[in-house]
């Protein structure tokens, strides 16, 4: 069943390699031989190539370390994805290290990078109660300070990267598991207003960029996601420039669950689009040949409960290889959630994830 336990934050995601379990799941399952095609035909056979036949994206959050040093990280990344997501280095400990001084050389190497593969770039994430640098976090800020340190935070970064950016995760995991609003510097200091006014200060700063709530465990139909819905209707009815929803969707092996298509249609039939942006799906290890079988049919299922949707916008999976996946430093035991294995060879996850962009398949 799904995970409903609290999601714990990305924080880095750097973990020690874990070889001996990523050789057993290797000789326990075997990987995926991709066929030998001409350049057309490849082309047209890839995630990328799918995804541009449907007029969808599909994407991969992005680690700067192996995007300047691994060939075989950007080979597969420029192949198969028409779109991409900083993994940190657009959220805010790692753009405005100091009050007023950004450091901007991560996330414009990964812009550039997508701009010269032809890829469209998911902005991560403005207004977030995690990852805030230690001048923010223990400023003892009033409320009008708060205010106006978010409000130049959104301006200037948004601004920055103004026609570059087709999408932005405005607000970041907002709510708790029962419905409530998380308890955080945002809202603690300045209430549930700071959601509508993060909205509109990043559709004044990129008024062509869609602008989405993106969040975990909101992918069933459940209090969280009941509470998200509720929060939506008021602000179109307010005419807040709210544009998305983005279900992170990391799952536990088996655990799409099976509201998840009906919950993502009654946001899109608010008009909003979906995205799922985070997908992941993690495994015991060493992981067996059943289970990354089951994890095959898990990402066709996931990424077919939002291709059948309208307004789906698009599939991202939380990286590509398994190699620098953040799960199994932050749930023991797990790992394998990706659809390439630490050696950059396709596993099932990648077939089944092919096969649900595919239409024919």
């Amino acid at each position: 069943m799904l995970n409903r336990t609290p999601h714990p934050s990305r924080h880095r995601r750097r973990r020690a390699p874990r070889p001996l379990l990523a050789a057993a799941a290797l000789l326990a399952a075997g990987v995926v031989a991709l066929p030998q095609l001409t350049p057309d035909a490849e082309a047209a056979t890839t995630l990328r190539g799918y995804a541009d036949g449907r007029g969808v994206r599909i994407g991969a959050a992005v680690a700067d370390g192996p995007l300047q040093s691994e060939s075989a990280y950007t080979t597969v990344l420029d192949r198969e994805f028409n779109s991409v997501t900083a993994e940190n280095a657009m959220k805010w400990d790692a753009l405005e290290p100091s009050r007023g001084s950004y450091n901007w050389a991560a996330a414009d190497r990964l812009v550039n990078h997508a701009t010269s593969h032809s890829q469209g770039v998911r902005g991560h994430t403005l207004t977030w109660y995690a990852q805030l640098p230690s001048w923010l976090k223990n400023g003892n800020f009033t409320a009008a300070q708060l205010n106006t340190i978010l409000q130049n935070h959104i301006n200037t970064t948004v601004g920055r990267y103004k026609g570059r950016i087709y999408a932005w995760d405005v607000v970041n995991e907002a709510f708790d598991e029962d419905g409530s609003m998380r308890a955080s510097l945002w809202q603690n200091g300045l209430g549930t207003a700071h959601i509508a006014n993060s909205l509109r200060w990043a559709h004044a700063a990129d008024p062509s960029a869609k602008l989405y709530i993106n969040d975990y465990n909101i992918e069933a139909d459940n209090a969280k996601s009941d509470a998200l819905y509720a929060l939506a209707q008021q602000l179109l009815a307010q005419g807040v420039p709210l544009h998305g929803i983005g279900f992170q969707s990391h799952f536990v092996l088996g655990g799409v669950p099976s509201t998840m298509k009906a919950n993502l249609k009654r946001f899109s039939d608010l008009g909003l689009e979906v995205s799922l942006t985070e997908l992941d799906i993690r495994v015991p290890l060493p992981a067996s040949t059943a289970e990354l079988a089951q994890q095959s049919t898990d990402y066709k299922t996931a990424s077919e409960n939002c291709l059948g949707v309208p307004r789906c916008a698009g599939v991202t999976t939380w990286g590509l290889t398994d190699k620098h996946s953040w799960v199994p430093g932050t749930f023991s035991g797990y790992g394998a959630a990706l659809p390439y294995n630490e050696s950059y060879a396709a596993k099932p996850a990648y077939t089944g994830l092919s096969n649900g962009l595919n239409p024919n398949a």
